[in-house]
């Protein structure tokens, strides 16, 4: 089953339901290095059992990552990242029938074969700029895409990034690929402005007060905060200890109008979702 086949599942059409609640979306890295569960899921009963545990909690989409973005990854081969996500988008889709999968890739050809294995949705942490063909890729497939922004790469993002003003830049940024998308066909568009993604503390806090000007594109707006260092340099914390700091930006950035909230942590934003709920927020 191809993503074509999947695109309208009810997960999918959630996302671009304006009247829809909320989705909380689980983070699966599969990857050795990443900044925080690196080495933890990357054999296969590892991997199968935290997507239980995380679509146990309430994940509504499973995101899969094998090319850590964390400041300063290395760099590995797109054969290697190809190999990984395969084999893990097979196997979650044969032992979870019906699971909604995202992957983190901003490389065509990756992206290419995965949907043919199956993915439902493709989360490009470089808003296509780290690989010319990816717009023309996921319009001619018809998939979902997180157009995310960064300055920079991964392994350069943190070297002193710059703005004159963070937000008009990323909300300009986003915009010129929104419109490239947009002229090829494509409208399902989530817009991602890439926390900890090329910013400093200061900045990524600035993204977070104005999170809800970039609703004003009319697509659905993802928050990734989880763990990340900008909330630990606030409060001189590690990784590890991040996870009530994530909670409080989480409860933010859904009031702000995010519609998915990306997570290592899925038990605790359902929990955020729940009571936002009884608010009707």
């Amino acid at each position: 089953m191809t993503a074509q086949d999947t695109v309208f599942s009810q997960k999918i059409k959630q996302i671009f339901d304006p009247a829809a609640k909320p989705l909380i979306m689980g983070i699966l890295n599969i990857t050795d290095d990443s900044f925080f569960d690196g080495g933890k899921y990357t054999e296969e009963g590892q991997w199968l059992e935290q997507t239980k545990k995380m679509l146990a909690e309430g994940a509504d989409i499973i995101d899969i990552g094998a090319y850590s973005t964390r400041p300063g990854a290395k760099d590995i081969p797109e054969a290697e990242e190809t190999k990984r996500l395969l084999e893990v988008t097979v196997s979650l889709k044969e032992n979870f029938p019906g699971i909604t999968l995202s992957v983190d890739t901003f490389r065509a050809s990756v992206a290419e074969k995965v949907v043919a294995a199956g993915a439902d949705l493709i989360n490009d942490i470089s808003g296509g700029t780290m690989d010319e063909q990816m717009f023309e890729t996921v319009a001619r497939l018809k998939v979902p895409y997180v157009l995310m922004h960064i300055q920079g790469t991964p392994q350069t993002m943190q070297v002193n990034p710059s703005y004159k003003n963070v937000v008009a830049e990323v909300l300009g940024m986003l915009q010129n690929g929104l419109k490239k998308l947009q002229e090829l066909g494509h409208r399902q568009v989530i817009i991602d402005p890439g926390l900890g993604f090329g910013k400093t503390v200061e900045q990524n806090y600035e993204l977070m007060k104005n999170l809800e000007k970039f609703g004003e594109f009319n697509c659905p707006v993802l928050a990734g905060v989880s763990r990340k260092s900008f909330i630990n340099k606030l409060l001189n914390i590690k990784s590890k200890e991040a996870l009530n700091g994530t909670t409080i930006l989480n409860t933010i950035a859904v009031q702000k109008g995010a519609k998915i909230i990306r997570v290592h942590d899925v038990k605790e934003a359902r929990e955020v979702l729940t009571i936002l709920n009884e608010f009707k927020v």
